[in-house]
């Protein structure tokens, strides 16, 4: 996965702009993942990236990504985390909401800086309870 060619530098996108972009970058990690593990029906594969993109199962590697996340990254999970959404969540808590939030945008971030090797190696980490 390639990132864009940007117009302003990634640290200065607000948290929730870089959760967007990270909502996508996590997803499609996912569906990798899930097509990995094995040619299914449609419906199977969805159903093992369902497993890892929730808002529950984000928010339960927030505190295994912040341990393993240098201080640049540390910062930009918990800006992500405090940032105050236009909307509410509707399958989670406030609380997983946030902290997953705070996940996409750490992802968003890492793949609009061009350091897909680190959102590769942090991914994994996120699937380690997943096996």
């Amino acid at each position: 996965m390639d990132a864009a060619k940007l117009t302003v530098a990634p640290g200065r996108y607000s948290p929730l702009l870089l959760a967007y972009m990270g909502d996508a970058v996590f997803e499609t990690l996912a569906r990798q993942t899930a097509i990995n593990r094995g040619m299914a029906p449609v419906a199977k594969l969805h159903g093992r990236s369902a497993g890892i993109v929730n808002a529950r199962a984000q928010a339960a590697v927030y505190r295994r990504l912040l341990a393993a996340a240098d201080e640049e990254e540390a910062a930009v999970l918990k800006r992500g985390r405090n940032a105050r959404p236009a909307h509410a969540a509707k399958n989670a808590s406030v609380s997983d909401y946030r902290h997953a939030t705070g996940v996409e945008a750490l992802f968003g971030y890492l793949f609009l800086t061009g350091r897909t090797e680190r959102m590769e190696e942090l991914f994994t980490l996120c699937l380690e309870n997943d096996k």
